[in-house]
């Protein structure tokens, strides 16, 4: 059994990780923002003394779509680097054993080549819509690797694809785009009006796919080099609007606002890493886990479903 501690634990992919880590008999602590405000060094320093872990996964993050990184680009830089930083400086201070980075797939350039390889992670710019998220966590990478070298601290970075499933953020104005569409198609309405021109590709990974990929890495991998996490199955946003229409029996109309941004042109991600240095393979195929995600919202929402 270990000590572990996971900031963002009360999140949507935190509570299935907290939940693998208690199955398997380990002491977790769950740091949630209401408790430690981790751009606060204070609340860091509060949070590493009380928890004492030998283990520590940083999830917590400050995300959202599109239109909630238009909005707030100063604060997801701000918020998701310090948040970063703070955790690796007080994990090195407090002996922690090992660190697990989660980044995000937004880091990787506007243009590189599908499917996406580590190698090509600074062959450019990331996508302008998102590219202070992208480039804060990206920077997490960075500090890991040179605690890395310079300290001994073992410090990994992983790079999950788009997450989904049950108990996603379902709010229209920060949501992603599989909890935005599955709420505006049951939500009555006959007419759906979706940014860009849906034809985008998007790589989506099931959440618990995620948090079993995240246990993996931390019993099986340690080393500098980032690590994708994805199921290699690209899927253009047309498609998906089309699949979940279906799923959710609507037969309204759905119009591509083409003034709106449809961000990155391509997401895949090349997954050979995950496979061959911790034996992680995604097992939920998008259609059952989206025909999952659907029902959980159609119960938890059920009250308020016409």
């Amino acid at each position: 059994m270990s000590r572990v501690l996971v900031t963002g634990g009360g999140g949507f992919l935190g509570a299935r990780l907290v939940a693998r880590l208690e199955a398997d008999g380990h002491d977790v602590t769950v740091a949630r923002r209401a408790d430690y405000d981790l751009t606060h060094r204070e609340d860091a320093e509060r949070l590493l003394a009380d928890a004492s872990p030998e283990l520590v996964f940083h999830l917590a993050a400050e995300v959202g779509g599109i239109g909630a990184n238009q909005a707030a680009p100063g604060r997801y830089w701000y918020a998701n680097l310090m948040m970063g930083a703070h955790v690796l400086e007080l994990s090195r201070l407090a002996g922690v054993g090992k660190l697990v980075v989660v980044g995000t797939v937004c880091a990787y350039p506007k243009n590189t080549p599908v499917p996406f390889r580590e190698s090509d992670l600074w062959i450019g710019y990331p996508e302008e819509t998102n590219a202070p998220y992208g480039i804060a966590k990206k920077t997490l990478l960075v500090g890991a690797q040179a605690y890395r070298d310079q300290y001994g601290l073992d410090s990994i970075f992983l790079l999950p694809a788009n997450l989904y499933g049950p108990a996603d953020n379902f709010d229209l104005e920060t949501s992603h785009v599989i909890p935005a569409l599955v709420r505006k198609m049951l939500s009555g309405e006959q007419t759906v009006v979706l940014w860009g021109d849906g034809s985008p590709t998007r790589e989506f990974l099931y959440v618990d796919d995620c948090a079993e990929a995240l246990a993996l890495a931390a019993e099986r991998y340690s080393g500098p080099e980032p690590v994708n996490l994805g199921t290699g199955v690209e899927t253009s946003i047309r498609e998906l609007a089309e699949t979940i229409a279906l799923l959710t029996g609507f037969e309204g109309d759905i119009v591509w606002d083409t003034t709106r941004p449809n961000g990155q042109p391509r997401r895949s991600l090349d997954t050979t890493r995950a496979r061959e240095l911790f034996g992680f393979e995604a097992q939920t195929a998008l259609r059952d886990g989206l025909e999952r995600t659907i029902a959980w919202f159609r119960e938890a929402h059920r009250a308020s479903l016409v």
